[in-house]
């Protein structure tokens, strides 16, 4: 199991598993404000969550820090109901550079708390492994192309329905935004911490 390969795989099927779907809700709320034409915004808010991810996954591998799961199965919807609840939070849904800085440092907050969500999958993995750089470097490629992947996937949709449909972004960002809420408070009621 030490194989580069191996681990790029091993993130890519990690984050576009259906099973992931949590992860998958929090990439739908995140781009739900957005258009296709803002690509370039969207690829650095997906790598901002990607670093946020990535350094709390390394963190917690090396048991450096570490959070209880059951916090963190708790938190990762918080997460998505937060950045639902963002997306229609400003009367001008058009994103402009104050809102685009909030949304940045955003993702990059909640790819921490999402990290710790990878990282009890990825410790499993390794098992004895000595050599973790690689294996790591490895997975988070695989997560970040996965991520692009699900979210081209969901800009594609959201262009359908804007541009081919005549659906209003307003209203998409609305359906969208209130769907993904909607999920995440049930997500929070099923893993409550208290």
């Amino acid at each position: 199991m030490d194989s580069f390969s191996f681990y790029v795989k091993l993130g890519f099927e990690h984050i576009s598993d259906f099973a992931g779907y949590d992860h998958m809700l929090f990439l739908v709320a995140l781009c739900a404000i957005y258009r296709i034409q803002q690509w370039k915004s969207i690829l650095v808010l997906v790598t901002a969550f990607t670093i946020g991810h990535s350094v709390t996954l390394i963190l917690s591998t090396l048991d450096i820090f570490t959070i209880a799961s059951n916090i963190i199965e708790f938190l990762i919807p918080v997460t998505i109901f937060l950045t639902a609840i963002n997306n229609v939070s400003d009367s001008n849904l058009e994103a402009n550079g104050i809102k685009m800085n909030k949304n940045y440092s955003m993702a990059l907050f909640f790819g921490f708390i999402h990290g710790m969500g990878f990282s009890n999958y990825f410790k499993a993995l390794l098992m004895e492994s000595s050599d973790v750089a690689m294996p790591l470097l490895g997975f988070n490629i695989g997560i970040e192309i996965g991520q692009i992947l699900v979210v081209f996937i969901i800009v594609s949709i959201a262009y359908l329905f804007i541009s081919k449909l005549g659906v209003k972004h307003r209203d998409w960002n609305l359906f969208i935004s209130g769907a993904a809420a909607g999920v995440s408070l049930i997500f929070m009621f099923e893993n409550k911490i208290w």
